[in-house]
């Protein structure tokens, strides 16, 4: 059997460590691509370098040209400016519009059966973009929101019962921002509700907190952003897909009446397997959680209306 291809573009942060989990876990040989001359050669010739170590037979290429992605079964775009302290996700819109355009009309030249996974922010408005322009079947893009965020969750509540993350599952919607939608209802560890373990109060923290977990690393760092957890959390989609597991992750798809959304792309709780987006599962809303769905949606749609593709 032929081995999977994937192309990561954008050898940064996010890129590089995706390229590393996406090693260890074998999931195909991997194509590093950037703009930037030497730095994916550089990082790719690394990573090589360790795999004798860690045992894996990924074979790893650096590129800074389109033609050596050619094929790829999955397309991860990292590349794009990231957010700094102060810094709203909208400001970015305009200039990574541009990059994710680009970069999408390569990946359709070259490779033009992949599924393309979006990173790059503002997550919702880029993966809009970027099937857009790849004019590819809505299941064939998606983005990630959910996968990340969700993961966030789940650290947290692991932290505050002192508890395996292995057991915590969770669930966020909505748009990949400070109006995503955690969704402690359907936050369960080993299949009982968060809420026969917490009081209100600490769970209702841990909800603002994974709402602001992303501007709470950037404070941190204070000359980048996140990397480790969200690179993981793309390779967990990629895996879904490349090993066709069918996995239930929260990811930010294209919703035609699902949820009473239609024409954009926000985080929904979607199977993931061979074809990309399998499909979306309608979860039940009370008033409130519904309310605040909608309101990310409402920000989403604002959000594409400023962009100019």
């Amino acid at each position: 059997m032929a081995r999977k291809k994937i192309t990561i573009v954008g050898a940064g942060n996010v890129g590089a460590h995706a390229a590393v989990w996406a090693a260890i876990k074998e999931l195909g040989d991997i194509v590093l691509i950037d703009v930037i001359e030497g730095v994916p050669q550089g990082k790719g010739l690394d990573l090589a370098e360790a795999a004798p170590i860690e045992g894996f037979d990924t074979r790893i290429i650096g590129t800074n040209d389109y033609k050596d992605t050619a094929n790829s079964d999955v397309v991860i775009i990292t590349a794009g400016i990231a957010r700094k302290p102060g810094m709203s996700r909208s400001d970015l819109i305009n200039t990574n519009t541009g990059i994710v355009k680009n970069v999408t009309e390569q990946i359709v030249k070259y490779s033009p059966n992949a599924i393309i996974i979006v990173v790059t922010n503002p997550l919702d408005v880029m993966v809009y973009v970027a099937w857009k322009v790849s004019g590819f079947p809505p299941n064939r893009v998606v983005g990630l929101s959910g996968a990340l965020d969700a993961a966030r969750l789940k650290a947290f509540i692991a932290m505050e019962l002192n508890v395996s993350v292995e057991d915590v599952h969770a669930m966020v919607i909505g748009g990949h921002a400070d109006e995503m939608v955690p969704l402690p209802r359907y936050c369960s560890i080993a299949g009982i509700p968060l809420p026969q373990l917490l009081k209100k109060d600490r769970i209702d923290a841990i909800m603002e907190r994974t709402k602001k977990a992303g501007g709470e690393i950037v404070g941190l760092l204070k000359t980048g952003s996140a990397f480790y957890a969200p690179s993981a959390a793309v390779i967990e989609m990629t895996e879904a897909i490349i090993r066709d597991k069918k996995r239930i992750i929260p990811c930010a798809a294209y919703c035609s009446g699902k949820y009473g959304v239609n024409g954009i792309f926000v985080g929904v709780p979607v199977k993931l397997g061979a074809k990309g987006v399998e499909d979306i599962i309608e979860i039940e809303l009370n008033t409130e959680e519904r309310k605040a769905f909608d309101n990310s949606v409402a920000v989403i749609r604002k959000l594409i209306e400023e962009i100019k593709i």
